[in-house]
């Protein structure tokens, strides 16, 4: 299959980026008990010390072993290398992203699902269990840069479950969420416009 579509210009580029982004040192988390603290992402190293993240998994793959077809479009979330994929129904656009992804094995799903509504200004309410372990957090919060759900979010069949953004850029590559997957918010967005209600989801 052809990557000409691919995000970045070369594969020399993409890797040389992506080892400036993944060596980069780990930023200083909060302390506050809020929705965006140091509690809702995983601190993977002291922050003098250098982060070594996935580099050796992020990279592109063909459609063909996960999906029968691309009809309505086909996003991949692969929970292990911490990066989404997604290909158009007539396979001329690919886009790889890196994400966030959940912060326990009891959070996290795996299996096949799909976008059941777009939310180009997505407000943010923690379910019944967030609320459980976190009481302290507000019971809603609207669109802003407060808001968990970053700029934009797809909602899936998964009750609860989004794909979305974030204004906090330190979860991106790291176990950050309560089940969701987030990613950059200029990468939301444009995956929000190439994908549709209806366009099939499969996390791995």
């Amino acid at each position: 299959m052809s990557n000409d579509s691919f995000k970045f210009n070369t594969r020399r580029g993409f890797l040389a980026g992506s080892a400036a982004f993944l060596a980069a040192p780990a930023l200083a988390q909060s302390t506050g008990e809020s929705v965006n603290s140091q509690a809702t992402t995983e601190t993977e190293r002291d922050v003098t010390e250098v982060v070594r993240r996935n580099i050796s998994s992020f990279r592109t793959l063909s459609w063909e072993p996960y999906f029968d077809n691309t009809q309505n479009g086909a996003i991949l979330v692969d929970l292990d290398s911490r990066a989404v994929h997604y290909w158009s129904e007539d396979r001329s656009i690919y886009k790889l992203y890196p994400s966030s992804v959940p912060l326990t094995a009891d959070l996290t799903r795996r299996g096949r699902t799909q976008v059941i509504l777009k939310d180009p200004k997505p407000s943010w309410r923690p379910t019944p269990s967030m609320l459980e372990r976190n009481p302290e957090w507000p019971p809603f919060i609207g669109p802003g840069p407060e808001n968990p759900l970053g700029t934009r979010s797809l909602h899936l069949s998964w009750q609860y479950y989004r794909i979305h953004g974030t204004h906090d850029t330190r979860k991106i590559g790291r176990r950050s969420s309560n089940g969701c997957i987030g990613l950059y918010n200029e990468h939301i967005e444009e995956l929000y416009e190439f994908a549709n209600v209806g366009t099939q989801v499969l996390l791995i």
